[in-house]
């Protein structure tokens, strides 16, 4: 995990799940799921899934291992752990492309469209629904992040979690 390896003994004590993709032996990918609260870093917001539901976050496929569909079989297999365990929804943010692509083929559908800005000690922050997505969705969406619709202008907060 590079620079984030200190950060895995006090994830896991508050109860957060690891998870990796191998190949050849060796860790391909891996990323992480939670059911309770956890910082979006991106955005500078605090997710609180509701009973049932998961957060998946962190995820990083190694570089000599990307665009090799690593990162869609972690979803898929993250969510199948999920739904083995009784949970019927599960959250992920996604601000990369071409990994973006691997989100919807797994199954996730959009919720929420956000554009987030930081200078010096400032962020804007933007949150709009998406022109193709369900509008229960981007309502349980703005529920579990305390978030609503509009732009906003606040002092950042990068945290390390």
């Amino acid at each position: 995990m590079g620079v984030e390896g200190d950060l895995v003994a006090l994830r896991m004590a508050r109860g957060c799940r690891p998870f990796a993709a191998w190949v050849d032996g060796g860790i391909a990918g891996y990323g992480w799921l939670s059911t309770g609260r956890e910082w979006i870093g991106e955005l500078q917001l605090e997710i609180a899934p509701r009973a049932g539901e998961g957060y998946i976050w962190n995820c990083v496929t190694l570089p000599e291992h990307r665009r090799k569909g690593i990162f869609h079989s972690l979803l898929i297999g993250i969510s199948a752990v999920m739904g083995r365990d009784g949970m019927r929804r599960s959250w992920i943010g996604s601000v990369a492309i071409p990994a973006e692509n691997a989100v919807g083929s797994a199954g996730f559908a959009r919720a929420l469209r956000f554009t987030a800005i930081t200078h010096a000690d400032l962020i804007w922050l933007s949150v709009k629904h998406p022109v193709d997505g369900s509008s229960s969705l981007s309502t349980d969406a703005c529920e579990v992040l305390r978030v609503r619709p509009g732009s906003f202008l606040r002092t950042s907060h990068p945290r390390r979690h």
